[in-house]
């Protein structure tokens, strides 16, 4: 009942398991420092293309955080204060980690499961899939950090309503409000995510890296320097560049080495 976060990796793809099944993987505060530990050293691992974040089971990505633990880990200002600092480098470990992420949901994703799927570079979930964040109800309010992570994928004016209303919905809803790519049935959600993480591994790597970057770079309302604007560029320099685009002119599949 602990919980855990399990790491593995096949090929170029890497799955992160949200491992507590016997409370629809709620996280406590080891999980949410695995998070961070997990990605960290799967940044570095430059073989891999591409990074899967699921929830142990078919019932839930994860149901928000674990709630019996707040006595001991979060009961007062400077305590969940400390706590949430772990929640915050586990979420911008996910946001700053070099790979594609791309999160797959069964079942229940609210609460800090949102907030973390919210993180992943793209989300699919199955038709019975929920969303939410109902901490409304906690007289808990969504961090800064966290309703940034939610604002940045649905706009502001979405993630206040998520958080005012704390309401549970749908996947068709979750779809039409753009905080998941795609809703597929139930039984194709664990094949279409490691489909999708499939396509983006068979990309050039470097390609993806820069393409994540530049979709946060542009969450900046900075505007954009003479130098993000030659970054554009480096990829003419890479031999993946000269991998793909003689591969294409040949008809034949690149190989690309990421470099």
């Amino acid at each position: 009942m602990s919980g855990e976060i399990l790491t593995g990796i096949d090929g170029q793809i890497a799955t992160v398991t949200l491992s507590a099944p016997g409370r629809l993987n709620a996280m406590n505060l080891a999980m949410w420092r695995g998070i961070a530990d997990a990605f960290t050293a799967l940044d570095k691992d430059t073989s891999l293309r591409c990074i899967i974040l699921r929830g142990a089971g078919e019932k839930a990505f994860a149901a928000g955080a674990d709630i019996a633990e707040f006595q001991q880990e979060r009961f007062d200002r400077d305590s969940a204060r400390a706590y949430g600092a772990v929640m915050a480098a586990a979420l911008e470990a996910i946001q700053t980690c070099r790979h594609p992420v791309v999160a797959m949901i069964h079942g229940a994703c609210v609460g800090g499961g949102l907030e973390l799927a919210c993180c992943c570079d793209m989300r699919i979930c199955g038709a019975a899939s929920r969303f939410g964040v109902p901490v409304k109800n906690l007289g808990l309010v969504v961090a800064l950090n966290e309703m940034q992570a939610v604002a940045s994928v649905v706009g502001g004016t979405v993630a206040l309503e998520i958080a005012l209303e704390g309401r549970i919905f749908g996947a068709d809803e979750a779809l039409q409000k753009n905080l998941v790519n795609r809703v597929v049935p139930d039984e194709q959600v664990a094949g279409e995510a490691e489909a999708t993480a499939r396509r983006i591994a068979d990309g050039a790597p470097l390609v993806a890296r820069w393409h994540k970057s530049f979709a946060r770079r542009l969450a900046d309302p900075t505007p954009l320097s003479a130098d993000d604007i030659e970054e554009s560029y480096a990829c003419f320099d890479t031999a993946d560049f000269q991998t793909g685009y003689k591969a294409f002119l040949a008809k034949e599949k690149p190989e690309f080495e990421g470099r």
